[in-house]
């Protein structure tokens, strides 16, 4: 029997009640959401997958009797105050339209319209703060401003695994200043846990981790906890080329990690076997017009100057897509190559379709994965795609998160 690695007991630890399990009738439930949804500049939203995959907790809250605060941050404001382009305005407006009810929106955070709509809630309306990062308390995790927003309700509830990884006041000081009423998570919180405990800590195997994305560096903890539970790593992306530099071969102009060939060196004596690296490379001769330049496929560790790798090659998407499709569980995280622009989109393309024809449970780790899958239309077709790159990533490196600590174990 194997022993259960750190990362899958962290995992583990993480079990936490729903807002399905707690009392909301008559009651203020404090909902963090993630509606930091694309916007056009005339403020449309171009993706409310955001706003429809919160919809089954909001409405377990509003059609059992329940008054629902729901907050969000959206974009990168400075913190000093309201911002039109990034208010959370359109958001409210779209919900309302998918819940097909009048949605209140707040022209503040904390302040005197938050707080009058607040108190004004009737049993089953729906009140959506202005974004949280336009008070600066948000970003800095700060007591007081927490403690205004606690103030507004009975119950909170964490339903955005996409900051879960983030220290921001709304996921960590506002919870921590509700003590004492309950503290829970939404559906998507509870099924990303859910996916990425069972995966790491009992996966049906063969268990398959595709890496790609730029940087070694960026996935350093991820690649060795995955080598301690899986049957095969596949990397691929731009840090194969800092692998390929590790066993002297020549990369050409490719986007590399110099700095990090030793690492790259451990990482390999540790996988063994295990660790897959591209036999070959689809390179170009011009970033900037992928389409009109010069291509071609060399093997790997054999880019010549003046030439780029973009993708990985045929041999490696057939190569790569035969080990997929006999995989049990399948984790993904990172594009194969520039999937964006045909044709270096045909190695992402290839391991897609092998992750959609798999009949194992496969989970896509959100960001250019979850990017990839939908362009590519297999979004369908695969068990999960995560609503949080970055978190999804951390909770694969077996990082502990102190917006889900805090809450009321299951």
């Amino acid at each position: 029997m194997r022993a259960i690695p750190p990362a899958a007991k962290a995992l583990d630890e993480m079990a936490k009640k729903t807002i399905d399990q707690i009392d909301v009738a008559g009651k203020t439930v404090l909902m963090r959401v993630d509606f930091n949804v694309p916007l056009d500049e005339s403020q449309g939203i171009t993706d409310d997958r955001r706003i429809r995959m919160a919809l089954t907790s909001i409405k377990s809250v509003i059609d059992r009797g329940g008054r629902l605060i729901l907050m969000s941050h959206l974009g990168r404001p400075g913190g000093n105050g309201f911002e039109a382009k990034f208010s959370l305005a359109p958001a409210a407006a779209r919900l309302g339209e998918l819940l097909g009810q009048p949605v209140l929106m707040a022209s503040d955070t904390v302040d005197e319209d938050a707080q009058g709509k607040a108190a004004g809630l009737q049993d089953g309306q729906v009140l959506v703060l202005e974004n949280l990062r336009f008070n600066s308390g948000e970003k800095k995790g700060c007591e007081e401003f927490a403690g205004k927003l606690a103030a507004m309700a009975d119950a909170y509830c964490n339903n955005a695994f996409g900051t879960c990884h983030r220290n921001d006041a709304s996921m960590v000081a506002v919870p921590k200043a509700m003590t004492g009423k309950p503290r829970v998570v939404g559906h998507l919180v509870a099924k990303e846990i859910e996916y990425l405990s069972d995966a790491i800590s009992s996966p049906q195997r063969p268990f398959v981790a595709i890496l790609g994305g730029a940087k070694v560096s960026d996935k350093i903890n991820v690649i060795n906890n995955l080598l301690d539970v899986c049957d095969a790593v596949l990397i691929g992306g731009a840090m194969a080329y800092t692998f390929s530099l590790a066993v002297g071969g020549k990369v050409g102009d490719s986007l590399v990690e110099a700095d990090k060939v030793d690492l790259a060196k451990e990482l390999m004596a540790k996988g063994g076997e295990k660790l897959h690296l591209p036999v070959d490379t689809h390179c170009g001769d011009d970033f900037g017009n992928i389409a009109g330049c010069n291509k071609q496929v060399v093997a790997a560790g054999e880019i010549a100057d003046g030439w780029e790798g973009m993708d990985i090659g045929p041999a490696t998407a057939e190569k790569y897509a035969a080990i997929v499709r006999d995989a049990k569980t399948i984790v993904w995280n990172g594009p194969m190559g520039v999937f964006e622009k045909p044709p270096m989109d045909e190695g992402t393309k290839a391991v897609a379709q092998a992750v959609a024809d798999s009949d194992g449970t496969s989970i896509i780790g959100g960001g250019d994965s979850a990017a990839a899958v939908d362009q590519l239309g297999f979004s369908d077709q695969v068990s999960h795609v995560s609503t949080g790159g970055g978190a999804s990533l951390a909770m694969l490196e077996g990082k502990s998160f102190a917006a889900v600590e805090v809450l009321d174990e299951a």
